[in-house]
């Protein structure tokens, strides 16, 4: 389990950097999030992907269709893809928990599909 300090808070998260407590997130602790992920800054277009992966998850309890998110959003089709390479670290920075028994994977490095696995 590790940690980060956002404007002098200690936030917790899980071995994979997943927050512990969905309470503590908000747009710094986002930006912090995606820093450790590589994207910083975290512009307009992935902040409006996290938002929307946020809302969704709060009604559906569920991972949003990808190219659902693009659309709805009026984005580019992959544009989760586009913005964040890995849709999983959409999901981290937007704070949401840890998805059991889910994983992406690629054959190319730029389409990612969902899948369920064992673990």
């Amino acid at each position: 389990m590790g940690k980060i300090t956002v404007a002098g808070k200690k936030i917790e998260l899980d071995e994979e950097g997943f927050l512990l407590h969905q309470e503590d997130w908000d747009c710094e602790v986002a930006k912090e999030l995606a820093k450790q992920a590589g994207i910083d800054p975290l512009d307009e277009e992935q902040f409006e992907i996290i938002q929307f992966m946020r809302e969704y998850y709060k009604k559906f309890s569920s991972f949003p269709i990808l190219n659902y998110v693009c659309k709805h959003i009026d984005q580019p089709k992959q544009c989760i893809n586009k913005e964040f390479i890995n849709p999983m670290n959409a999901w981290k920075i937007a704070g949401l928990p840890r998805l059991d028994g889910v994983r992406f994977v690629t054959m190319d490095g730029k389409n990612y599909i969902m899948e369920d696995y064992p673990g």
